[in-house]
């Protein structure tokens, strides 16, 4: 929050004074003689929220001016006692403030701490008495934003409901055996020697009701065949527009380039969208040591931690099972839409600092680290998810993603990359055999194909030039003439 003292508070009087209305952090009011009773829904919106601060004595109505009769010490008293009226008490900083002459009353509300909110206003409950700011307003938190602030307080336990309906042949043979197998790998001492099933059951794959085995739902999710056949919603959207929203587009084009919905398992679901977002996006060049080399508009291992990330850590509770996650690509940006808002201690200013991490579901992320996934396993779960993401995209000279979080959803957002011009290409390729030969420095043998697309040069060119460094002893070719498979390396 911003320093609080009387520069400050002044400094923000005069800017709502330009700008005709009070802020999201800001609520000013006249309170005469009296604390309006509704100033509690906006000491709940604040404490639930980032924090804020009140301005009593001053009336928005007049020009944000003095109010005519403030009474600055029946107004300081009785904001003394407010924060005793809410569950948890809020312990305010309250001060008298000098403004044109006049005392106002000032009260600074802090955050409540995550595992302490809701905070609401006591004779009304925690589901009518809680408040979240909107805008310059305040609004009711819903029972399911109530309850996904209220879950802090306690682990969450969705992801090892039992599936009772399903049975254990909604799983996958081949994934149970490989989780199974990776436990053992890990853990011989602990589960060295026992069965499949038990090893299943202990890492909440499987789990026992009335004498009979089934799913959890976190198994169904690493490993079922079809989880959706029981949860129709747990599963991502994928969609492409062609403008920069969701309703921009040109005239007689279609609303979407592309949407489908994505099923199975969440590897399953990880692996046909990063293949989607691939094949929708476009390459741009960089130059790199002289040469063109082709980057695409995202860097792929960001997207696949952000799209793993946000299947692994969305909101299971029973109201959220009822959203999916999305994954949403624009003309300028793609956005990976999920569930739920950030869990217990994490938030969005110590996302990706060492030490800071977790984890909503704590049981789902463990399985997913023993799932296997192309040449290793879904999720590394070590709280890096983040870091991972800044670094990927650092690497590609990217800036790093955009974050917005809400009780009730996460989005993480990529900036498209800004491309290279053809002018800047064109001179970087000015002395071709050079480029060329810095190429070969870099790979043991290229192809006139890979230089072509390297260089973005048509095959003659390459090819005369090939040449004319073949019979400058520059380099020589690995197959003999007229070979389908002719690369080039450099001359020893």
């Amino acid at each position: 929050m911003p320093e609080f003292n009387e520069k400050t508070v002044v400094k923000a009087i005069r800017r709502m004074r330009s700008l005709g209305v009070d802020a999201q952090r800001w609520e000013v009011r006249e309170a005469v003689q009296e604390v309006p009773k509704d100033l509690q829904e906006t000491i709940s919106a604040f404490s639930n929220m980032h924090g804020g601060t009140i301005i009593l004595g001053l009336s928005e109505k007049n020009g944000f001016k003095p109010a005519d009769g403030f009474n600055a010490d029946r107004i300081c008293a009785q904001m003394q006692a407010i924060g005793t009226s809410m569950t948890p008490v809020v312990c305010m900083e309250i001060e008298k403030m000098r403004f044109e002459g006049r005392l106002l009353v000032a009260a600074q509300v802090p955050e409540m701490p995550r595992r302490m909110k809701p905070c609401y206003i006591s004779r009304r409950g925690m589901y009518d008495g809680a408040f979240v700011r909107y805008g310059d307003g305040n609004r009711h938190l819903t029972a399911y934003e109530t309850d996904r602030l209220a879950e802090s307080q306690n682990q969450p336990q969705f992801d090892i409901e039992p599936v009772e309906r399903a049975s254990i042949d909604d799983l996958d043979a081949d994934t149970v055996e490989g989780i199974a197998a990776r436990a053992r790998e890990l853990f011989p001492r602990v589960f060295g020697r026992l069965s499949n099933e038990t090893i299943l059951i202990q890492l909440g794959v499987l789990t026992r009701v009335n004498n009979r085995i089934c799913p959890t739902i976190a198994g169904l999710l690493a490993a079922g065949t079809f989880p959706q056949k029981y949860f129709p919603r747990l599963e991502i959207v994928f969609s492409a527009y062609p403008g920069i929203d969701k309703v921009e587009s040109a005239a007689g084009q279609p609303r979407y380039l592309d949407s489908k919905e994505i099923i199975g398992s969440i590897p399953e679901m990880l692996l046909e969208a990063l293949a989607l977002v691939e094949q929708r996006m476009n390459a741009g060049a960089v130059i790199d040591g002289g040469l063109r080399k082709d980057i695409p508009d995202y860097p792929i291992e960001a997207v696949r931690e952000a799209v793993a990330n946000a299947l692994q850590h969305r909101d299971y509770s029973p109201e959220g099972r009822g959203s999916q996650v999305q994954v949403n690509m624009y003309a300028d940006r793609l956005e990976i839409i999920s569930p739920g808002g950030l869990y217990g201690s994490a938030a969005v200013e110590n996302l990706g600092k060492d030490g800071i991490s977790s984890t909503r579901n704590e049981h789902l992320s463990r399985l997913l680290s023993y799932t296997p996934f192309e040449s290793g396993f879904t999720v590394e779960n070590r709280g890096a998810g983040f870091t991972a993401i800044e670094a990927a995209l650092a690497k590609s000279q990217m800036p790093p993603p955009v974050v917005k979080d809400a009780v009730s959803y996460f989005i993480l957002t990529f900036s498209k990359r800004r491309r290279t011009s053809d002018e800047a290409v064109g001179k970087a390729w000015e002395n071709i055999d050079e480029a060329i030969l810095e190429a070969l420095i870099d790979h043991c043998s290229l192809s006139v194909k890979d230089l072509m697309k390297m260089s973005g040069l048509s095959r003659s060119t390459i090819g005369n030039h090939v040449r004319k460094l073949a019979a400058d002893k520059k380099l020589e070719p690995t197959e003999p003439k007229g070979s389908p498979r002719q690369r080039y390396r450099l001359c020893a």
